[in-house]
């Protein structure tokens, strides 16, 4: 029902109906469940149960930890751990019972990630009982979320996050689909879905800065129908890339014209054009057209998003900067409809689910707006902790991970 990263499409669209406008701790909360470990997946949902993934950090002993800092050249924030045990996480749709804890996969003395980020931020992805889980550099494994066997581990996608792990994977036929962006090594890959075993790997073949930092990216691909067949979308650092699906061939490739790295926001596509984020330093939004040659159709870079991705409804395009500035943008020429400041700090991308847009921030608040040329604020909401993860709206009910526990919200009957 909720496969993936952002719903069915991919493009962050709900079909549940009769959501509640308002909720906090004491209203309309059917259940909440503390989820063990830190992570920032978002959940999926088939059937009874919800899945998400963890991870499990073992204290690092004390001269490991003061080498990796000594060795933070660039003076990150660092979450920096021992062993680590990367866990799916099973929760009982109607009850919220916490029915399944399974270890996935382990890593000693892993690279170290960013404090904004964690060890399991990658969202898994639900396929015909399966669950493919992708930690980035420390693996990917296969879960029958019926009988809780791992069916198979790939150790084999190796590089340098420096910030952690971030590319979410998309399956297409038999392919599970994965962006390889380090600071060492730039590709996009594809393992077979049946065994894990690697189907092809392609490089990336756009000229790039020669500063490492500026190689890497945390991108998601997306999967669309271009002039009747299918393409992988896929933004790296400073290109935009197209593949095809079944060999990873390059089709094209297209500059941002501008810096543009450690690319986080998944791409939206509508009106013959693809909506893309750039991310930091200089983040834009770009808008580039799909059919014959692609070329970038217009640009904005005023409070332009750095991780949370774009929302496209109608000919409205949403974005969410993560300083707490919301902007409508008139999808086709890239106007602005308006622009106003929400307020806090926005990881998570955003919901349009019952007719309205969901959006949360680190502070806990999620904040509902009436979708439009003009400007609706029509609820604040609360939680305790953290929104990193997006939220998933299934039926009557909307689910929304911090990073405390998971909560179903549902109007009360």
């Amino acid at each position: 029902e909720w496969p993936q990263w952002r719903g069915p499409a991919g493009q962050g669209h709900s079909t549940a109906k009769d959501l509640p406008l308002t909720w906090s701790e004491k209203e309309n909360i059917v259940w909440r469940t503390e989820i063990p470990g830190r992570a920032w997946s978002s959940p999926v949902i088939d059937g009874q149960h919800i899945w998400m993934t963890t991870a499990i950090e073992a204290e690092a002993p004390a001269a490991e930890k003061a080498k990796k800092m000594a060795d933070n050249f660039a003076g990150q924030p660092l979450n920096i751990v021992g062993k680590l045990s990367l866990r799916a996480i099973g929760v009982d749709r109607v009850s919220g019972k916490l029915t399944h804890n399974i270890e996935l996969l382990t890593a000693e003395s892993p690279d170290p990630v960013h404090q904004l980020n964690s060890f399991a931020s990658p969202s898994p992805t639900l396929e015909d009982g399966r669950l493919y889980a992708h930690f980035g550099t420390n693996g990917t494994a296969c879960l029958d979320a019926k009988t809780q066997k791992v069916l198979w581990t790939n150790r084999e996608l190796k590089l340098k996050h420096e910030n952690g792990p971030g590319s979410t994977p998309v399956l297409w036929g038999n392919l599970l689909i994965v962006h390889c962006d380090g600071s060492d090594t730039q590709s996009i890959a594809a393992l077979n879905k049946l065994d894990g075993k690697l189907a092809w790997r392609t490089n990336r073949s756009g000229e790039m800065n020669p500063e490492p930092q500026l190689k890497k990216a945390y991108g998601t691909p997306l999967i669309t129908n271009v002039a009747g067949r299918e393409v992988v979308i896929s933004p790296a650092a400073d290109w935009l890339y197209a593949y095809e699906p079944e060999t990873g061939r390059e089709l094209w490739k297209l500059s941002y014209g501008a810096q543009g790295f450690s690319i986080v926001p998944r791409p939206v596509v509508g009106h013959g054009m693809v909506f893309i984020g750039t991310s930091f330093m200089k983040p834009e939004i770009l808008a580039v057209t799909l059919e014959d040659k692609p070329k970038i159709a217009w640009r904005f870079n005023k409070q332009a998003p750095t991780m949370p991705s774009p929302l496209l409804i109608g000919d409205e395009l949403y974005i969410f900067a993560e300083k707490g500035v919301a902007t409508c943008l008139d999808a086709k020429t890239g106007q602005i409809n308006w622009t106003e400041r929400l307020g806090g700090n926005f990881c998570s991308s955003p919901l349009f689910a019952d007719g309205r847009i969901h959006i949360g921030n680190r502070e806990g608040q999620t904040f509902v707006l009436a979708p439009g040329k003009s400007y609706k604020l029509l609820a604040t909401n609360q939680l305790e902790g953290q929104i990193m993860a997006t939220p998933a709206a299934v039926g009557t009910d909307l689910f929304v991970r911090t990073d405390k526990a998971l909560y179903r919200i549902a109007v009360k009957r």
